[in-house]
């Protein structure tokens, strides 16, 4: 194996999930990682390209008039965390090894060159947002919401206005904070349907399961581990395992908690469809008893629903572009009427407190 050859097949892990998929272009990274799973060796394309990235459709230009009153009223979106298609496939194979061998000698190492991944991608460009629409690290759902939790926990921690060191470790404690469900029994971590009573008593252990398997990994911090203990508590005492109340819960369990409800509700699973992301928000926002209130005001103002210069559809039946995001209101951003030219400004104009966009 060398670099920058393209693998021609799947490799999948044990329990037949996908590990690299079919076209990927290897690094030294996932030929490490190859090599770590044992595998003797694979087939390599030859003389064949990447497809070329599907154009998009081009949209019609605007009237010059609604053009100059859009290019008035917009404001840029802040800066997002962006990761290229290589990052993406060596954080979603690094990870997924991480699950599959809790007791690798390397364990922390790679989970530190994860996170070193990810905490680059969010430095290099000075990210202070997530364009929560482009959340898709993985098609396997505990690798996948795993990136994307700690992805999304580390953007809100910056916005936050904790450390890099604070960062950087709730970025590790978002990787990991599913780590206990690898000990959670296959038929009940699989089950294509809702989990019984009894079934789910099993799943609610995870956290505790995850807590026991770094607790002795000397190279994290205490901080660690007890974010991924308390994940699942909720500030009313109503959380599992241990059923704390908002003063016993750690700062990281509590930003780790906001993210992971939401990535959740908006991540389809066998038992039920995903949410849109505007009704995960809206059902984030009623849970006002459930999730720390500082965590969830900087966790809305570090989403991106809907980006600047993206068309929508209103209410009233009108298209319109995207000019200026409310941070303090994600569901309703400054849009202008493609047709009309109309502006409006959702959150602050009581005119259009009936008007939602679709």
């Amino acid at each position: 194996m060398q670099e920058g050859m393209r693998i021609d097949q799947v490799v999948k892990d044990r329990l037949d999930r996908t590990l690299i998929a079919r076209g990927t272009v290897l690094d030294v990274y996932m030929i490490e990682y190859l090599q770590k799973l044992g595998v003797s060796g694979i087939y390599i394309q030859e003389g064949e390209e990447e497809p070329e990235p599907e154009k998009k459709k081009e949209e019609a230009p605007l009237k010059p008039e609604v053009s100059q009153k859009v290019n008035k009223l917009r404001v840029a979106d802040p800066v997002k965390v962006s990761l290229k298609e290589s990052v993406k496939k060596r954080v979603s194979a690094g990870i997924q090894y991480l699950y599959n061998n809790t007791e690798a000698q390397g364990f922390s190492e790679m989970t530190n060159n994860i996170t070193g991944e990810l905490m680059r991608a969010i430095n290099d460009n000075n990210a202070i947002a997530v364009d929560i629409n482009l959340l898709k690290m993985s098609d396997e759902y505990t690798f996948k919401h795993s990136v994307d939790v700690a992805t999304l926990a580390m953007i809100v921690a910056k916005k936050h206005g904790m450390k890099r060191e604070d960062i950087y470790n709730i970025g590790i404690a978002g990787l990991l904070h599913d780590m206990g469900k690898s000990k959670i029994p296959t038929e009940i971590l699989n089950k294509p349907a809702k989990l019984d009573d009894a079934e789910f008593a099993i799943m609610k252990q995870h956290p505790l399961l995850g807590y026991a398997i770094l607790k002795d990994k000397k190279e994290f911090l205490p901080g660690i581990s007890l974010a991924v203990l308390q994940h699942h508590e909720k500030m009313n005492g109503k959380g599992y395992p241990l059923g704390l109340t908002e003063d016993k819960i750690c700062d990281y369990a509590k930003i780790l908690s906001v993210v992971d409800v939401y990535d959740a509700l908006v991540t389809e699973r066998p038992y039920k469809k995903a949410m849109t992301q505007r009704t995960a928000i809206e059902l984030i926002m009623s849970m006002t008893d459930e999730l720390d209130l500082a965590s969830m005001k900087t966790f809305f103002s570090s989403v991106i629903l809907y980006a600047v210069d993206t068309n929508v559809t209103l209410s009233n039946g009108e298209e319109a572009r995207v000019v200026k995001n409310n941070p303090e209101t994600v569901l309703r951003p400054v849009v202008v009427g493609i047709e009309s030219g109309n502006v409006y400004d959702l959150a602050n104009d009581i005119n259009c407190a009936n008007i939602i966009i679709l």
